[in-house]
């Protein structure tokens, strides 16, 4: 498993876990999480590897089509970098304008855009 597939599939989990079945949380939060392989989850639960495998797919499965159709993940993505471009893009007014107009009106807008974009970023 590489760790994009992984980072991937523990940003669907932290969106859509919920809508898995307890089981499927728990395979899935030991395969991706706790980075546990199949083998020690099988011995870990009593079920057999095969038993965890089809656990597994089929969160991702459930998961995966729940991203397709609401997207929650990728606007997340859109928006988190959204917030970073205007978050550098009013630090660079500041300090433009430090080194330029030493404008308190231009700052004070700058620095409440900032205070609001971070606040989206939490």
């Amino acid at each position: 498993m590489t760790k994009e597939k992984s980072y991937e599939m523990t940003m669907l989990f932290d969106f859509y876990g919920d809508v898995l079945t307890d089981k499927q949380r728990e395979l899935f939060d030991l395969y991706y999480n706790e980075d546990l392989s199949l083998a020690e989850i099988s011995e870990h639960l009593g079920i057999t590897r095969q038993g965890v495998r089809d656990g597994i797919i089929r969160a991702e499965e459930i998961i995966k089509s729940f991203e397709e159709k609401l997207n929650l993940v990728a606007r997340f993505g859109k928006i988190s970098e959204d917030v970073r471009i205007i978050c550098d893009s009013a630090e660079k007014i500041i300090s433009l304008n430090n080194a330029n107009c030493r404008s308190p009106e231009l700052n004070a807008c700058a620095e409440e855009i900032l205070l609001r974009a971070k606040g989206l970023a939490e």
